[in-house]
């Protein structure tokens, strides 16, 4: 069963590297026809592929590192580096977004001929080799969160080149050249989109917040229906990378051996995890309240000393 799963995530890489071989020669060629064709909105669909090679990058990067073992001076592995890849990323587009803008307000107020023929055949390309690569990752994604983003960005990808493939079409035949740069707008307004919502999650995962999705009190409620379970306390619950929760808990039962507690931290362990997604937890187990008692740690240093000498 192992050897079945190392044999489908070594294939699941090998397509992203075929995704992003494709994904980097497309807006190659769609920037070069774009500006002899004097089409924004074709441009623009160049940059948004470089965006989603960038992501089928992180993607990879996301994959290969989620294989390393945590070391001493990473405990937690290195999985936080595609967090960062991510602002990067999105500071990218949204700088490109802010330039492409620019030119098609220009257009829109001087419209210009657009050789539609050329801007309708790079605008295939783009539906082909995007759609080739939606196809490639489609099996991974039903399994994988990480191959699913990927997939979604190919899927993306290949519809705005069918809007762009449209808009030459329509303008081909009727005299509309301000569609081409108003259709780039509507692009850059995606491509903010998306880095707006790119920023918004790495940044949650960098200040440590609770994990979207994820109500505490209802996390802590359902510890404390345990058999067993006195009280809990200082619950704290974050993001050690997109795919991974960690939870830090005080939890207050019985006086016991501390062997006692080994069935019961299983039992807490395999709830966390199929009831919350929480896959890294630690426990700290109590046989009275100390500090405060409340649900988030408040504990000052004097209190904390005292809680720790008795």
């Amino acid at each position: 069963m192992r050897h079945n799963h190392d044999r489908s995530t070594e294939r699941f890489g090998k397509r992203l590297l075929i995704c992003m071989g494709i994904n980097i020669v497309i807006p190659f060629f769609q920037i070069i026809g774009g500006l002899a064709a004097g089409s924004v909105a074709l441009i623009s669909d160049a940059v948004h592929n470089i965006g989603d090679f960038m992501a089928l990058l992180l993607a990879f990067v996301a994959h290969k590192l989620g294989r390393r073992s945590p070391s001493l001076k990473h405990t937690f592995g290195i999985r936080r580096v595609e967090i960062f890849a991510a602002v990067i990323n999105a500071a990218l587009l949204g700088g490109a977004a802010v330039y492409i803008s620019i030119e098609a307000v220009k257009r829109l107020l001087a419209p210009t001929p657009v050789i539609t023929e050329l801007v309708m055949a790079l605008a295939l390309l783009g539906i082909i080799g995007n759609g080739l690569s939606a196809w490639l990752l489609h099996d991974d994604s039903r399994h994988s969160l990480n191959a699913r983003g990927a997939f979604l960005h190919m899927v993306g990808d290949m519809l705005t080149s069918v809007a762009v493939l449209v808009s030459a079409l329509v303008i081909r035949f009727t005299d509309m050249p301000w569609l081409d740069p108003a259709l780039s707008l509507v692009i850059v307004a995606y491509i903010l989109f998306n880095c707006v919502y790119l920023l918004r999650e790495a940044t949650r995962v960098l200040l440590n917040a609770t994990p979207k999705g994820l109500d505490l009190r209802t996390v802590q409620a359902e510890l404390e229906a345990l058999e067993g379970v006195e009280s809990i306390h200082y619950l704290h619950v974050w993001n050690i990378s997109d795919q991974s929760v960690a939870l830090t808990a005080h939890v207050v039962v019985p006086d016991q051996m501390i062997s006692a507690t080994e069935h019961l931290a299983e039992t807490i362990n395999k709830m966390l995890n199929s009831r919350f997604g929480i896959d890294h937890p630690v426990l700290q187990f109590e046989t009275r309240t100390c500090g405060r008692g409340t649900l988030l740690c408040e504990m000052t240093c004097d209190e904390e000393r005292r809680c720790r000498e008795g």
